[in-house]
């Protein structure tokens, strides 16, 4: 699986934005979503850094975290089941007279004493809310042309409308877009209400591991809490930070309606394409029967996942595995997780469920595209 192992760890953010998606994350983090029929939000990180020879991975976790410990396992769908590196989660710590921590600084500064056993020379630092095939390879070049202490992925986009629309300033809830000069980071800017196409930051940094130690203990010793704006903006003028444009195609999670949005976009074939062609994404195997369609069943424009059974009419809906629709139901632009039961002559449209959800026959449950209902986890319809 691994090709041309590069000497970098990576550390992946879990909790990345849970805030902005509560109803998704009441039982879960944002890395374990749901997303594209069968995957989590953490098999596309995990993937291309296993395709691009990453195999040192600490997945830094705050809260909510049982769910992604069931699905990585221990790791052994990518390949991350080894003597030395592999999987590693971190949960969070916290003592007597210590919170659990809020920031980027503060949770590397739980892990420092780790990054110093390390021996590999270059960091990755990423987030886990947005599904893409990044080829870090490409990045980590760049970076040792540049000569750059730090360098930072970004993608030239407009700032989506659930970041424009934060009402919070929690750690979760900062966003960041950058000015260049070239391929120079001449400014970051925190929470920009700028609309058109911006440098929208991915947070996916990368730098070399003693210089990030030195950093975050310097940072952690001030009282310091974000690494974009307490510590990478500062450095602006004294250190050569770069940015590293992303031009492949990506989904990024900021709120319920980009959630539905981006899964949405998957049933365009071009977009599925984009985001899958000659890139492996691995998963938890779960050893499913092929879906199976009943006779009088009727299925358009949807990704079906194995396990499904359908009797009755699906339009323009992503299913996840073990869904089952009974027969006269007609479900259209749905996201249904997995494991769901919706009964015979319901009608079901602009719904997002979260897994295990039951709905007794005849049943009407209809949202809008901008305003999807929620059906949380486990919920019974009756």
């Amino acid at each position: 699986m691994l090709t041309n192992k590069h000497d970098a760890i990576a550390i992946v953010f879990a909790n990345s934005y849970d805030n902005e998606v509560p109803s998704l994350v009441n039982e879960r983090l944002m890395a374990s979503i749901p997303f594209a029929g069968r995957y989590r939000l953490i098999d596309f990180t995990l993937s291309s850094l296993v395709n691009c020879g990453i195999d040192n991975v600490s997945i830094i976790v705050k809260k909510n975290y049982r769910s992604l410990m069931r699905h990585l396992g221990s790791g052994r769908p990518w390949d991350l089941v080894r003597k030395n590196g592999g999987l590693n989660i971190v949960p969070p710590f916290a003592e007597k007279g210590v919170k659990v921590y809020n920031g980027r600084v503060e949770a590397v500064a739980s892990i420092v004493e780790f990054l110093k056993t390390c021996k590999e020379q270059y960091v990755v630092m990423t987030d886990s809310n947005f599904a893409c095939n990044f080829d870090y390879s490409d990045m980590i070049r760049a970076h040792q042309e540049s000569g750059a202490d730090v360098t930072i992925a970004y993608k030239n986009e407009p700032i989506p409308y659930g970041f424009l629309n934060l009402q919070t300033t929690q750690s979760s809830d900062l966003y960041y877009t950058l000015d260049l000069d070239g391929d120079k980071v001449t400014a970051i800017n925190t929470n920009s209400k700028e609309y058109g196409p911006q440098n929208l930051s991915m947070n996916l940094y990368l730098t070399e591991r003693e210089k990030l130690i030195a950093q975050i203990e310097k940072a952690y010793a001030q009282g310091h809490v974000f690494y974009e704006r307490d510590v990478l903006a500062p450095m602006i003028g004294t250190a050569k930070i770069c940015g590293y444009e992303f031009k492949g195609y990506s989904a990024r999670i900021t709120d319920m309606v980009s959630y539905f949005d981006e899964n949405m976009k998957l049933l365009d074939p071009d977009n599925l394409k984009a985001l899958f062609d000659g890139f492996d994404v691995y998963t938890t195997v779960r050893d499913d029967n092929p879906a199976r369609y009943i006779a009088g069943s009727k299925v358009s424009n949807s990704l079906i996942a194995d396990g499904c059974v359908i009797e009755g009419e699906v339009d323009n809906c992503i299913l996840f595995r073990g869904v089952k629709v009974g027969k006269g139901t007609v479900l259209k632009n749905c996201i249904v997780m997995q494991d769901s039961v919706i009964a015979s002559n319901c009608d079901i449209e602009y719904t997002i469920m979260d897994k295990e959800v039951s709905i007794a026959s005849g049943k009407s449950v209809k949202g809008e595209r901008t305003f999807p209902v929620f059906v949380p986890a486990f919920k019974k319809i009756l």
